[in-house]
């Protein structure tokens, strides 16, 4: 582990110890690295098992129970059915890969802004902009997933060659 990665351990007391600080944190604390951008990984004191997704799973479940959401009851509902198909990678890089996009786009509008009354400006009177920008983000991710869908039929049917398949509309 480099000495830019900190490490906070996991007690089975279920307390967070960071050894950087020597100090006991809480998952507060964790998620106030996580908005300052800190590289840490978090281990199970006794068995030295990773458990930093575990962890910010936890950060945003209680993000998630107060305030306003993110996520839709449908959208996890619908997550969770990808678990165990055979999507379920590809839903990740697709998710990871419009997150990493959407981060860029927000760092661009940003940089440009001398303030955050000009971000809020730009997003009340730049309706249409935002519109636009949504409708070609939105056409992107479907041409996404039917490349992927697309590339998913073709494996398919290198695997099953000796089977018949109906093409297209034909049956």
């Amino acid at each position: 582990m480099t000495e830019t990665q900190r490490l906070i351990k996991k007690y089975p007391n279920r307390r967070l110890y960071d050894t950087r600080t020597s100090a006991y944190i809480t998952l507060a604390d964790i998620k106030e690295l996580v908005l300052q951008h800190e590289n840490f990984t978090v281990v199970d004191a006794k068995t030295g098992d990773d458990l930093t997704r575990a962890i910010l799973l936890q950060i945003i479940l209680e993000e998630e129970s107060g305030g306003v959401p993110i996520f839709s009851s449908e959208v996890l509902s619908q997550m969770i059915r990808f678990y165990g198909n055979a999507m379920q990678s590809v839903l990740g890089q697709y998710l990871e890969t419009n997150m990493k996009a959407f981060v860029d786009f927000q760092k661009k509008m940003q940089g440009n802004s001398n303030s955050s009354d000009l971000w809020s400006q730009f997003l009340n009177f730049q309706g249409p902009a935002m519109q636009t920008l949504m409708s070609t983000y939105m056409d992107q991710s479907q041409k996404m997933v039917q490349n992927m869908q697309s590339q998913i039929q073709t494996q398919a049917r290198s695997i099953f060659q000796g089977m018949n398949f109906p093409q297209g509309g034909k049956g």
